[in-house]
């Protein structure tokens, strides 16, 4: 048996501090689902024609272009980047989460697809690494392969398989997901609201409120950086420069289990995950939305959950449930604490997220792998 890791003298720097909101958040991110399921005009934006001719023409002049060669300035939208900043400054500032709606994709090759996805992608931040193996452009569809409850080893992440999604977020600022084919049924999307729900939790039982902000253990399940080892610390709820960020995997937290080093979870701690996760899935807190071709979700992590239904596929492998994925880090982030480093490797605002491996090599696949 490995000996239990020191979590000050391993992974806590000098002076480092877990700091608590002094109680409730509130604001425009602390939004509840049946709320925003009656304003979709709200969140919703849809593609004008003109809109889409600018798409096409970006798409165009940069076709022979590398796809990390592709920023901003490459793949530039007179009139539409204007419109694109807004949502940018909505993911930052406000509700945190946009529907954009009418991307042709029907019109598009997979390529052109993926191109014009990259470039609105470019108008709110940087790509980032989605997996050790560098992928800066996520396929998320069924592989046929399914992750065991304690992360041990297989083919595929959860979001490869057609299986159910439990709420989370992702290790970037910004996600965004293309959908360009739907599932015969199910695969519904879902999220909530990250800010509501520490509010309620702190109404409610302010113990449990207390225990999500000291760290929880989680595995890396295989994705290990650099000098780094197979968990770390961390805790849901951190609080700094008047920000609330959330990170939450509830499946990342249960595998550490599987490491005998590591001690078991306080009834407290439990009662504080099962609070979050009830919570996180009550219909007075979550908004679904189903997919249609040609709609981009974008959320912003650090105060929207995300999770997905399980879904029945086509039999035809030409008609399967099929989106991109981008992981995104604006240059004008908001500043987040030492806490979160284990998470991000750095916090650097425009330079952070992803996941890295100890051979990653940045890559923009254009089938899934």
């Amino acid at each position: 048996m490995s000996a239990a890791p020191d979590l000050e003298k391993d992974f806590l720097s000098p002076g480092f501090t877990l700091s608590k909101a002094p109680g409730p958040i509130g604001g425009p991110g602390a939004w509840l689902g049946p709320d925003m399921a009656s304003r979709r005009e709200e969140w919703t934006y849809t593609l004008s024609d003109s809109d889409i001719g600018e798409l096409d023409d970006a798409m165009r002049r940069t076709r022979e272009k590398a796809f990390v060669d592709i920023d901003k300035a490459a793949f530039e939208l007179p009139s539409l980047g204007s419109s694109l900043s807004e949502i940018k400054y909505e993911l930052l500032e406000g509700k945190g989460f946009v529907l954009i709606r009418g991307v042709p994709v029907e019109g598009y090759t997979l390529e052109e697809s993926a191109r014009v996805y990259w470039g609105i992608g470019m108008h709110l931040g940087t790509a980032r690494s989605q997996n050790a193996k560098g992928h800066l452009l996520g396929h998320v569809c069924n592989l046929g392969d399914h992750l065991d409850p304690f992360g041990n080893p297989a083919k595929a992440r959860i979001y490869q398989t057609r299986d159910r999604q439990l709420f989370h977020t992702d290790s970037t600022d910004f996600v965004g997901l293309l959908c360009l084919q739907k599932s015969k049924s199910g695969g519904e999307s879902s999220i909530s609201s990250s800010v509501a729900i520490h509010d309620e939790i702190y109404r409610r039982d302010k113990t449990l409120w207390k225990a999500l902000y000291a760290p929880f253990w989680r595995d890396r399940r295989g994705e290990v950086p650099p000098g780094k080892i197979d968990y770390y610390p961390m805790a849901v709820f951190h609080y700094h420069a008047g920000k609330l960020s959330t990170i939450y995997s509830r499946d990342y937290i249960e595998s550490c289990l599987r490491f005998s080093e590591l001690p078991s979870h306080t009834e407290t701690q439990k009662a504080a995950l099962d609070l979050f996760d009830e919570l996180s899935e009550s219909p007075d807190f979550r908004l679904d939305m189903a997919f249609e071709p040609g709609d981009i979700q974008f959320l912003h992590n650090h105060q929207i959950l995300h999770a997905r239904a399980g879904f029945e596929d086509w039999p035809e492998v030409e008609r399967r449930r099929h989106l991109l994925r981008l992981w995104l880090c604006p240059e004008n982030g908001r500043p987040l604490p030492d806490s979160m480093i284990e998470r991000y490797l750095t916090i650097e605002i425009g330079d952070r997220g992803g996941i890295i491996g100890g051979s990653t090599e940045l890559n923009v696949p254009l089938e899934p792998v």
